[in-house]
């Protein structure tokens, strides 16, 4: 297991590199150019210069998260032709600087959804929330950006305000577009990159919906074991990879992901672990990565990965805030820090066992 923080870039990001480096283990920086719209082709020089930066820091850049799908794509439009031919564009020069997986996701509209991001726990610290009466029940997206939106000094991937301007012709858009057509147009991307991907050495490697269900009655299709099966016969191939999302998908307690990780063991290229507190109204709001703390079992999750021979990348994905830390909600460094010990230490326990038995 390869382990690695993510990271907005100097100027969008309230952590210094030289604090990531004294966290035990973390050997790279997951990144991306946060200030290109989806659709654009990333330059050589931003790549170059980004690379540099981590680089400098004793960090790798072989992970990229996200170069974000143009909703021209995911809509099936006739110009999605050249939204694809940049996206790779950008696979071909990312390739020039080592980078080994890009992950991504075909989310319409909204990457992830929040109804809070700092909702109160019992310790006192705040964590990511989800109210599901707010969102099941037709209520209105546009207050949801204004929450996700409120502090304009960090971005939240995936909530631009530019893209959001936008908010009520996408969703007329989506009204043609069923599950079984966001399939269909998904095949059709996938047909087009991985053929580059392969060509190029890169793994493409899909997020799951967050939450995986369907929101303000906007198509999902990354939601189950069924469904990512499904998505990954879409075109068999090694470059047509899963970041599995232990939090995402655990939002659902149908989910069994230690069952996920021993089915897609060979299509895992990146491993988010996240553990997630879930409600019987459908609530659920994002805890420590303690196993106790949530309902995400991330002991077996982190056994499972071990039992496998896990040699992918991992990232511990969300955090609380703790400790009145000033941070991007969901990525401070503290709990993130936290995060990576207890699954170091999940395996080490694991794979020094496993030495024992053999």
């Amino acid at each position: 297991m390869k382990m690695t923080f993510r990271w907005f870039g100097e100027g969008n990001d309230t952590i210094p590199l030289h604090y990531v480096k004294q966290i035990p283990g973390v050997e790279g920086v997951v990144w991306a150019l946060h200030h290109m719209p989806a659709g654009e082709v990333w330059s050589v020089d931003d790549i170059a210069a980004a690379m540099k930066e981590m680089e400098q820091a004793g960090f790798h850049g072989e992970v990229v998260e996200s170069v974000n799908v143009h909703e021209d794509i995911k809509l099936g439009l006739p110009t999605r032709d050249q939204y694809i031919a940049n996206y790779k564009q950008t696979i071909a020069h990312l390739a020039q600087f080592g980078v080994k997986v890009i992950c991504y996701n075909f989310m319409p509209v909204f990457d992830w959804m929040r109804t809070n991001l700092h909702e109160p726990l019992e310790d006192g610290s705040t964590a990511l929330f989800f109210e599901y009466a707010r969102v099941a029940n037709n209520g209105d997206p546009m207050k949801l950006v204004e929450v996700i939106n409120a502090d304009p000094s960090l971005t939240m991937p995936g909530w631009e305000p530019e893209r959001m301007q936008h908010l009520t012709a996408m969703f007329e858009a989506y009204r043609y577009v069923d599950e079984e057509q966001l399939f269909e147009n998904a095949r059709y991307f996938l047909q087009e990159i991985i053929p580059v991907a392969e060509q190029h050495g890169i793994r493409m490697a899909i997020h799951p919906d967050d939450p995986p269900w369907p929101v303000f009655q906007l198509p999902r299709i990354m939601t189950s074991q069924a469904n990512i099966r499904r998505y990954l016969d879409l075109y068999d191939s090694p470059a047509n990879a899963l970041t599995l999302c232990s939090g995402s998908l655990g939002a659902n307690p149908k989910n069994d992901i230690p069952a996920m990780i021993y089915q897609f063991a060979d299509r895992i290229a990146f491993a988010h672990i996240r553990n997630v507190r879930v409600y019987e109204n459908g609530d659920f709001i994002e805890t420590s990565h303690r196993t106790q703390d949530g309902n995400v079992d991330i002991t077996a999750i982190v056994e499972a990965y071990q039992a496998i021979g896990f040699t992918g990348y991992a990232r511990p994905d969300h955090g609380r805030h703790i400790w009145d830390e000033q941070c991007r909600p969901g990525y401070g460094l503290y709990d993130r820090a936290l995060g990576i010990m207890y699954l170091w230490g999940l395996w080490d326990a694991f794979e020094k066992k496993g030495q024992s038995t053999n």
